[in-house]
């Protein structure tokens, strides 16, 4: 079974808070991936709450952003249209979430796991994070990363990060 996993995918790192256009040209791209995927498909969402700049983050990145139940924490809207009401989403309130992997993990026990692939924003921050728990809780199962589904918070970020994964065994295409 193959696994591929929809990052952060929301308004407000699409065309809000912390929107670029590079995000925004890959939506289509992330549509497809969704549409055409054979396999099961997960969700995360950027989960803040209302002292979000009194947190280490905020005060790292102070643009409020994500902040649960906001227009800027939904995903964007073609992706919405995409998704699978069934479909698990882990909200995280850090760049990496535990529980995906932890979900991972467990399903990797139960039934071999042929492949995770990962997509969507950003690449540098959230991309990068969720792919390093799946391949640190899954040393042995493929990690991917799908380039053109993703996208950072800069160019120069963006392809900085697609370099550090292929060091850690983790394929990009």
């Amino acid at each position: 079974m193959k696994y591929l996993v929809v990052v952060d995918m929301q308004k407000d790192f699409v065309d809000g808070a912390l929107g670029t256009k590079e995000a925004q040209a890959i939506v289509p791209n992330v549509v497809k991936a969704i549409q055409q995927f054979s396999g099961v498909i997960l969700y995360t969402k950027d989960t803040h709450g209302e002292n979000y700049l009194q947190t280490q983050e905020g005060s790292n990145l102070p643009v409020v952003h994500c902040v649960k139940d906001t227009d800027g924490w939904q995903l964007d809207p073609q992706i919405a249209a995409v998704q699978d009401s069934q479909a698990p989403v882990f909200e995280k309130g850090t760049f990496g979430s535990k529980e995906l992997a932890l979900y991972l993990q467990q399903a990797n026990e139960k039934e071999a796991i042929e492949e995770v692939i990962f997509i969507g924003l950003c690449t540098d921050i959230c991309v990068i994070s969720n792919a390093m728990l799946a391949k640190a809780f899954m040393p042995e199962v493929p990690v991917t990363v799908w380039q053109d589904c993703c996208a950072g918070v800069t160019p120069e970020s963006h392809n900085n990060a697609l370099e550090a994964m292929k060091m850690c065994q983790i394929k990009v295409q």
